[in-house]
């Protein structure tokens, strides 16, 4: 494994974004994207960068420049394009957006769509007209969608054509571009150049909205290296790697890989629904290096039989929700010790990442800041908790959120954003997050955490799938309800359940109600929509 740094010290917040230049020069060497090429190539490449910046526009020019002829995009029906194809294609919509539809920099463009090419260079698009990107969970409700269009004031929606009846109800001076419609402009786009715009334009992604509405989160555009370098210091990725991005690209994650691989110059494989066989099929077939993926397609992974041979996967990187108790091991002893968990938020960005070994010696953990990231757990009054002790998660590094679109933000301590969980650090320095500060429930008197519940019965053999939420409770003020799917012809006694939980765990934490049903709600990115279980209590 790659060597580890040790992360800036907390008592030195002139550090919170440092990084020597020795330092990324290492790393990028490392990761194969300083190595020799065309004098010719080279030198447009970082003109690319010093004209358009780090935004997607800027990434993409600078991989056309030093790569046009490789493949950038496969999608699963067969479409490939080479980066310079790519580019192409997404200034070619740019130039019909501003000359057909009037679109301009400072205008809101909503892109409600799944993985595949057209969803890229839409983004792109927008980013070379200084256009703010609304990207759209796909699993909202039509009443949701409007709600986001009104609230983030958007002057176009593109969209797939599955979505044409989610779309309807919008208000009519909504322009909406379908897949045809989105094809013909780039097909006809008229000839002119397109210069860096005079502002920025941002990417604005939704938060989850597991349990109400969701926010638009302002995301920065990176200032140079020092976001990449974080990451592929501690997760293994390398220039013109394959990757495949399973993650919905309108998630932080997704997008996150989306800007990675643009970095790198990899070939990014989409599919636009995640299904285990066919992603598993699509690995071995593309020869892919990488996957970036969210903990349920992971789990889902491991419920089908896994192909001969195998892909030759060297990462697979998860973010965007807690990994199961038992889940690292399991998908390690399959695939073998490529699994990097990322722990982060819209608001945050990453806070820490676990490497394979971490998960070895706790498989449960969130792992360690990376370089440039500073990680403190703090009291209510802000001051730190001691070792082992549960605290709120304040992090602080370059990529912190600008604040959401209605004008809020969060609380921030001595430059240190609030990421809204609780968790504790042990000796070794590891991450470990109980869960939401808003989940946690106080039962008689004593505070317990519905994740802790959760990774213990989640290790059932009998158990698909786990939540534990707070409902509640006229004697013990709340109380905790278990919900578990179960893998196909296994039963379970619910005393059953509350005794394992009691063997193990306190009382307050045993369950009162154990609920079986066929499956958990989840939303497009996996997490699981509390909301909907609490329904049941009407």
């Amino acid at each position: 494994m790659d060597g580890e740094p040790v992360a800036p010290s907390a008592h030195h917040p002139e550090e919170v974004c440092g990084m020597d230049l020795p330092f990324i020069v290492t790393t990028l060497t490392r990761r194969g994207l300083l190595t020799p090429g065309s004098p010719v190539r080279v030198a447009s490449q970082l003109n690319a960068l010093r004209t358009w910046g780090w935004s997607l526009a800027g990434e993409l020019r600078q991989a056309a420049a030093r790569d046009p002829g490789r493949p950038a995009v496969i999608d699963e029906n067969g479409v490939e394009l080479t980066y310079g194809e790519l580019l192409d294609r997404a200034e070619r919509m740019a130039r019909s957006m501003r000359a057909k539809l009037g679109v301009q920099a400072g205008d809101r463009i909503g892109v409600l769509c799944r993985n595949h090419h057209g969803l890229v260079e839409t983004i792109v698009a927008a980013t070379l007209l200084g256009v703010d990107a609304v990207l759209v969970n796909t699993g909202l409700s039509a009443a949701q969608l409007g709600t986001v269009a009104d609230e983030q004031r958007l002057r176009l929606l593109v969209h797939d054509d599955e979505f044409a009846d989610r779309v309807l109800s919008l208000p009519a001076e909504l322009t909406r571009l379908d897949e045809r419609s989105r094809e013909e402009l780039v097909a006809g786009a008229l000839p002119g150049d397109l210069h860096p715009p005079e502002r920025d334009g941002r990417i604005i992604v939704l938060t989850s909205g597991t349990t109400g509405t969701p926010k638009g989160a302002r995301r920065p555009t990176p200032s140079g290296f020092g976001p990449l370098v974080s990451i592929i210091d501690r997760i293994p990725l390398h220039a013109r790697d394959r990757v495949m991005i399973a993650a919905p690209i309108f998630h932080t994650w997704g997008f996150a890989a989306l800007q990675v691989c643009l970095a790198l110059r990899a070939t990014i494989v989409l599919q636009r629904r995640f299904d285990p066989a066919a992603t598993l099929a699509a690995l071995t077939a593309h020869r892919c290096d990488a996957l970036f993926a969210v903990p349920v397609m992971v789990q889902r992974l491991l419920e089908v039989p896994p192909p001969d041979p195998r892909p030759p996967l060297k990462v697979v990187a998860v973010s965007g929700s807690a990994l199961p108790g038992g889940l690292a091991p399991a998908f390690m002893d399959a695939y073998g010790d490529v699994l990097y968990n990322l722990y982060g938020s819209t608001e945050v960005s990453w806070a820490s990442i676990a490497s394979p070994q971490d998960l070895r010696q706790a498989p449960t953990t969130a792992g360690r800041p990376p370089h440039g990231t500073r990680l403190e757990m703090l009291d209510d009054d802000g001051q730190p908790v001691s070792e082992g002790r549960v605290g709120r998660i304040f992090v602080g590094n370059e990529m912190l959120f600008e604040g959401y679109t209605s004008g809020a933000s969060r609380e921030t301590r001595d430059g240190l954003l609030d990421t809204g969980d609780l968790g504790r650090l042990n000796a070794d320095g590891l991450l470990f997050v109980d869960g939401r500060a808003d989940d946690m429930i106080v039962s008689g008197g004593e505070n317990v955490f519905p994740s802790e519940v959760e990774d213990l019965l989640a290790q059932l053999p009998q158990v698909r799938e786990a939540a534990v939420i707070g409902v509640p409770d006229a004697e013990w003020g709340q109380r905790l309800s278990a919900f578990l799917a179960l893998h196909p012809d296994e039963t379970l006694d619910p005393e059953a359940v509350r005794e394992f939980v009691r063997h193990y765990l306190a009382r307050f934490s045993v369950p009162r109600d154990v609920i079986f049903v066929k499956y958990l709600p989840r939303n497009a990115t996996g997490k699981v929509l509390t909301r909907e279980l609490r329904r049941y209590y009407g």
